[in-house]
């Protein structure tokens, strides 16, 4: 995969970054955007896909909109011979809205969507057995999830 990151030229890198403003774009305001035609813009697109470079075109959804008003990070560190079983209570919460497994002293990092924080003790409880937890409430997200730098500059 590296060697496609080197790969991606300016076209390639403008194209992601239009489409990381607005996945719905139309093919024909993506190549005004991109310098292209149609065509052209369809098969830099194509071919972006394939590499896997584009995985899949989703929306930003605004938890809150939705009733859920607060969000919370939660690291979870599973007692000994648990991690597989509180692995697979993570993916069963559906409030979990992303999860990431890493190293150090807590083996994951949960982000969840919540209506209240009474509703956040009964999410808790459910891994309260196999797991320690120490939650975070999220007051601001000052870097919203965003494209890596894609060009090499120095």
């Amino acid at each position: 995969m590296a060697n496609d990151v080197l790969s991606l030229d300016e076209i390639d890198q403008a194209i992601l970054e239009a489409l990381a403003g607005n996945a719905r774009i139309s093919l024909k305001e993506l190549a005004q955007q991109v310098g292209l035609s149609s065509p052209s813009a369809a098969e830099r697109l194509r071919r972006l896909e394939e590499r896997r470079v584009i995985k899949a075109f989703t929306i930003d959804l605004d938890p809150a909109a939705v009733g859920y008003p607060l969000q919370a990070i939660v690291r979870v560190r599973p007692l000994p011979g648990q991690l597989h079983i509180v692995e697979r209570i993570i993916q069963e919460i559906p409030e979990i809205v992303e999860c990431d497994k890493v190293t150090g002293e807590d083996c994951f990092i949960a982000r969840l969507v919540i209506r209240s924080m009474a509703e956040l003790d009964g999410l808790l409880d459910r891994v309260a057995e196999r797991a320690e937890t120490n939650t975070s409430m999220i007051k601001a997200s000052p870097v919203k999830r965003r494209l890596p730098p894609l060009s090499r500059k120095t």
